[in-house]
């Protein structure tokens, strides 16, 4: 998405919340949704100080002490491994290097097409089935390599 039309968004999403200083942390999670790239970029967090009357400081403050904000552009999908004590004594780095394989990008990194971003994460309570994953809302475990395959084929829609 050009900066024009991002910008025309946050606006529209500011409208939303009434441009007030309390809903800054919603604003902030709708931003990040319809920014292109599942992350806020920093003309926004600037327009957002500008447009709410917030110092840029208390902006950040919000926006980077939140696990669920990214700060660089990540895929349209977040694939987050689990490297939590359980999952990885049953195998996270396992599975991470199957995830590498199959998506042929490496942690940290975005898949060519913009649709996955590979990255590990802290424990989200799905021990039972580690080592694990998750994808949005959706916790996915006791993967193999065919699981992976179907689980990316399904978000890429094939």
């Amino acid at each position: 998405m050009n900066k024009t039309a991002l910008l025309s968004q946050l606006d529209e999403i500011i409208e939303k919340y009434g441009g007030l200083k309390d809903n800054l942390l919603q604003i902030l999670l709708d931003l990040q949704k319809v920014s292109g790239h599942n992350y806020l970029p920093e003309e926004c967090l600037e327009e957002i100080s500008s447009q709410l009357n917030l110092p840029l400081s208390k902006v950040y403050e919000v926006a980077t002490f939140y696990s669920m904000f990214n700060h660089e552009p990540k895929g349209k999908y977040i694939i987050e491994i689990c490297n939590s004590a359980p999952c990885h004594v049953e195998g996270a780095d396992d599975l991470t290097q199957l995830f590498e394989d199959v998506l042929g990008i490496k942690v940290g990194e975005i898949t060519t097409d913009g649709i996955f971003s590979l990255q590990h994460s802290s424990c989200f309570g799905a021990c039972d089935i580690s080592p694990a994953i998750k994808i949005g809302t959706e916790v996915y475990g006791n993967l193999t390599k065919e699981k992976i395959e179907e689980i990316i084929k399904e978000y890429r829609g094939e």
